[in-house]
C-alpha cells in the first residue's frame, strides 16, 4: 500500500500512465466486420493486441457495432496513434 507522500504529482494533467493496459472502444458501420479490423488497425501501428479482451454490440436497429479492446502501449504517443488510425478508417465513426 502506498502512502500519499509516495505519490507524485503529475505534470501533464492527465491520468494515463505508460507504459499500461488501455482500453479503446471504436463505432462503426455494422456491416464492415469492425470486431476483426480493430484489432488488426491497432496492430498494424504496432500495438499489442490483447485477443481475448475483444467484444463488441450492435446498436438498436443494428446499423452501428461498437468494438471494445484492450491493448498495450509504452507511450502516449502510441495511444494518440491508436485512436487516429481507427478515426482514419472510412467506416469507424468515432472512438472513445
Amino acid at each position: 500500500m502506498r502512502d500519499i507522500e509516495s505519490i507524485e504529482a503529475r505534470q501533464d494533467g492527465q491520468g494515463f500512465q505508460f507504459p499500461g493496459e488501455f482500453e479503446i472502444t471504436a463505432m462503426g458501420n455494422a456491416s464492415a466486420e469492425l470486431q476483426i479490423r480493430v484489432p488488426q488497425i491497432l496492430e498494424g501501428v504496432g500495438l499489442h493486441v490483447l485477443h481475448e479482451t475483444v467484444k463488441h454490440r450492435q446498436s438498436r436497429e443494428g446499423n452501428f457495432l461498437s468494438v471494445t479492446v484492450s491493448f498495450r502501449c509504452e507511450t502516449r504517443e502510441q495511444y494518440d496513434a491508436a485512436h487516429a488510425a481507427l478515426r482514419a478508417d472510412a467506416d469507424i465513426r468515432y472512438t472513445l
